[in-house]
Formats: C-alpha cells, structure tokens, sequence
C-alpha cells in the first residue's frame, strides 16, 4: 500500500490515548494508525521520535482584521492564520460582526471575503449578534444550516455591541430550537460604564484603570445572569474568556447542577496580572484588552479549573493592535486604547508548559483543552480535533523538551510586541500539517495564502 506522508517513530497523544504509532496519510485525511507501517512506497517520511503528535490545535477566539476604536487589528487572515500556524494551531474560528441595522448575512459574506483569498489554515465563523429585531432573528436558523452554528452576544458596550437581556434570551431560545451554540461576553456593561464615568472625571487616565474600572463582581453577575437566561431558555451557554474566580465558581456551580454550561479562558489570564501594568509611562497599554488582568491569585484558580474541567477550552482571543501606531490612540484616555492583545502563536506552547511541564495535568488533557473540546463544542469533531482514521491530517510533531523564549523579535504576528515578552516556555511545534500538506518545517513557513478552507459546522 502506498501512502503519500508517514509520520513515523512519534508517541500519538489524543485526548484519550496516548500510545507509540506511525500515521500515515492520504490526501487530506489519516488513513492508517499502526506500528511499522509499510513505507517503501511512501512519497514522504517525516521522523518524529522523542516527539508527541497530536491533532491541530483549534482556537475558537481570534479577531483578525477586525475594525475596533477607530483603527483595524493588525494581523489579517493570511498574517494571522500562519503565525497561528507556526504555534501548532490548524483551524480558527473568527468572528464575523453584524453591525446595526445590518443582516446576519451581510456580517458574514463581509468576513468569508476578508478570509477566502488570505487564510493559511482552515477556518469557521462565530456571528457577533449586536442587533436582534424579528427579521434578524429569523436569519439565526438559515446561518445555522449553512454551518455557522454559533452566535456570540455582549453583556458589555452599552450603544456599540450589548444587547439587552430580552434579546439575549430570544436568542438563546432560538439555539435552544436549531442546536447552535451562544457564546457570551459576560460583564455588565452598564455598571461598568458608571464606574469608568467616574474614574475619567476624577482625573485617572492611565492605562491600569481600565483593569481598575471592571470589577470582578461584574463579571460573575454577567455569567450568573447568562448561565440563569439559558437555563430558562433551555440552551447551553459557552462563556468566553472568563478571567476570575467570582466568575469560574458560577460556571462550576452550574455544572455541578447537571446545565450544559461550558467556559473558555485564556493564556494571558494564567500568566499576567494586574502587576503587569506596573511599568513606566503608557507601556502599561501593552495589558489593556477585556476582561482585564486580575490579581496575581486568580492564575492557580483558572489552572486548577483547567486540571478539574470546570473550564473546558483555552482560546486566545488574539486580537492585536500595534503599540506604537494604534494603542497609542488612548494617551491621556484609557478609554480609547484600541482593547485587545496578540496571543495566537504562542497558546500551545504556554498551556504546554504551565500545564504539562508543569505537573499540572497529563498530555492528554492539554490535547483535550486546545483541540479536542473546542472541535466538539463547536461542530468540527471528528474532523478535527482528534487523530484518527478518516479525520482530516491537520497535524503536530510537538517537541517536549525543546525551550523557546517568547519574544516580539522572533515571532510571526504582525504586531510590535509580545504580551509575553521574556517568558521561557517548553515545548514547542515542530513539524506543522494542515490537511496533509506540511505548512511549517524547520522553522519555515511553507504554506500558501488561500489554501485554508473555510468549515462548515454543524449543531450539538
């Protein structure tokens, strides 16, 4: 039998299973698992001993080329998707926005055009429901069956993206009908606009007091008020980015009830805090993105939420602005730094090593965590997310031992500087496939723009 690709001599780690095998693929997709696969025919071998292969990482949380206070994220689909790649990340799921007054489907046929020629790796959309009259909600159920099955609305941004809680509600009832997904930013949006009032007529500006403005309390009211309007509706609820202990305990009550209640958090929610912004000057707009940073505490929190399943995925919401040119926008008003921070290149290598190296949780759950999940919650399982025969050869040679210093100097996003400036971690990507075709080896990029494929999904 001839194979196109064998991955030979790797320890394959899932979710489930971590055993010695060669993979071989075909096309696109693996097409056999097993010990000394026969590979005299095969058009390529790739050595993959002392090293672990696992399925692609998929981040369900980027917002790449995204309009956002008055300028646009820096990395588009084609600089976003391969500095995704080169951290071992195969598939995104980005948001498409629907801005007042506008259809569903105007939101979406805006972004496929945005990513159809650039994307590096395949892709999917969530829908940013901002506005929600009938018409809009008529529109849910046919985005559904055309494999956009997720839907993310705002607690937060009084007059930009929140919605009220009625809306909120006849949404939820909607996904509760067609099996889709509602992914929730969960703070309370007027609450925190009082707060952030105040703190700009009392004189402070400065970039800490957008960490300072949102409190953790309203966070946790949000998921509790999100978590109470699902149960009502009879719908799972997925919040996003959640970044505290206030907030993890509501989502783990609910779960301990039997509520099909899930939770995301992020790589900079386990490694910075609110002592990040303790630096000169404005450097401190570097940290600005929503949530903000908590207090150092929360980190083993989030990490022993991982290890316990009380948060079932790790995404990155990257959503980069470059310091120089655009968080620069805030100087004197931290209400008009450009919110976000880059993260989508490094999330493997940062949960890997917190989490694995770091005796926190076995391979297996980091696979569970950064692939596994995200694939089943939001309808690409088993296509991706697992190594299996039949799934699609989105593949990582990831080396356990290799040591990597995170900085904005080697990385491939296109933004001027690193969240994660001077971090070692350990354990990074080798060898990077996505559908069979090797997109990163040797520390190169060798994919195409426009060879990502956009994914259809499909319901709980």
């Amino acid at each position: 039998m001839a194979f196109d690709t064998i991955i030979t001599g790797g320890m394959v780690a899932t979710a489930s299973d971590t055993y010695q095998a060669d993979v071989a693929i075909e096309g696109d997709q693996v097409v056999a698992l097993g010990r000394n696969l026969p590979r005299d025919n095969a058009k390529r071998i790739i050595e993959a001993s002392g090293k672990y292969v696992i399925p692609g990482g998929i981040d369900v949380h980027t917002h790449l080329d995204m309009p956002f206070g008055g300028t646009t994220s820096a990395d588009d689909f084609e600089t976003g998707t391969r500095a995704a790649a080169f951290g071992g990340t195969t598939t995104l799921i980005d948001f498409a926005i629907q801005y007042k007054g506008q259809t569903l489907r105007t939101a979406f046929d805006t972004w496929m055009n945005k990513a159809a020629s650039k994307a590096c790796t395949d892709y999917a959309f969530h829908c940013i429901v901002t506005d929600l009259p009938d018409a809009q909600l008529q529109e849910m159920p046919q985005l559904v069956r055309e494999g956009v099955t997720s839907f993310k609305l705002f607690m937060a941004y009084p007059g930009v993206f929140m919605l009220d809680d009625a809306s909120i509600f006849k949404a939820l009832r909607s996904s509760a009908k067609t099996g889709a997904m509602v992914c929730m930013h969960a703070e309370n949006g007027g609450a925190i606009d009082v707060i952030v009032q105040q703190a700009l007529a009392e004189g402070k500006t400065a970039p800490k007091y957008h960490a300072l403005t949102r409190p953790t309390t309203a966070e946790a009211e949000a998921v509790a008020r999100a978590i109470a309007l699902a149960e009502m509706a009879g719908a799972p609820i997925y919040i996003v980015h959640l970044s505290c202990n206030e907030a993890l305990e509501k989502v783990r009550e609910a779960r301990d009830r039997g509520l099909p209640v899930y939770a995301e958090t992020c790589p900079q929610y386990l490694y910075l805090s609110l002592d990040n912004f303790d630096v000169p000057g404005f450097e401190g707009a570097k940290y600005v993105f929503t949530p903000p940073l908590r207090e150092k505490w929360h980190q083993e929190k989030l990490w022993n939420g991982l290890k316990h399943d009380h948060l079932q995925v790790v995404s990155t919401d990257h959503c980069p602005f470059c310091f120089k040119d655009q968080k620069q926008l805030g100087v004197g008003d931290f209400t008009k730094i450009p919110n976000g921070g880059p993260g989508v290149e490094h999330r493997l290598s940062l949960i890997f090593s917190g989490g694995v190296v770091g005796k926190r949780f076995s391979i297996n759950r980091f696979v569970e965590l950064v692939s596994t999940t995200p694939a089943k919650l939001f309808g690409l399982y088993p296509r991706k997310g697992t190594i299996a025969v039949g799934s699609d050869a989105d593949l990582v040679i990831f080396d356990p031992r290799r040591e990597h210093t995170i900085s904005a100097k080697t990385h491939h996003m296109r933004v001027d500087y690193s969240m994660f400036e001077g971090i070692k971690v350990t354990g990074t990507p080798d060898v990077v496939l996505s559908r069979g075709r090797v997109i990163v080896a040797n520390g190169e990029f060798q994919g195409r723009p426009g060879q990502g494929e956009f994914i259809k999904r499909a319901t709980q």
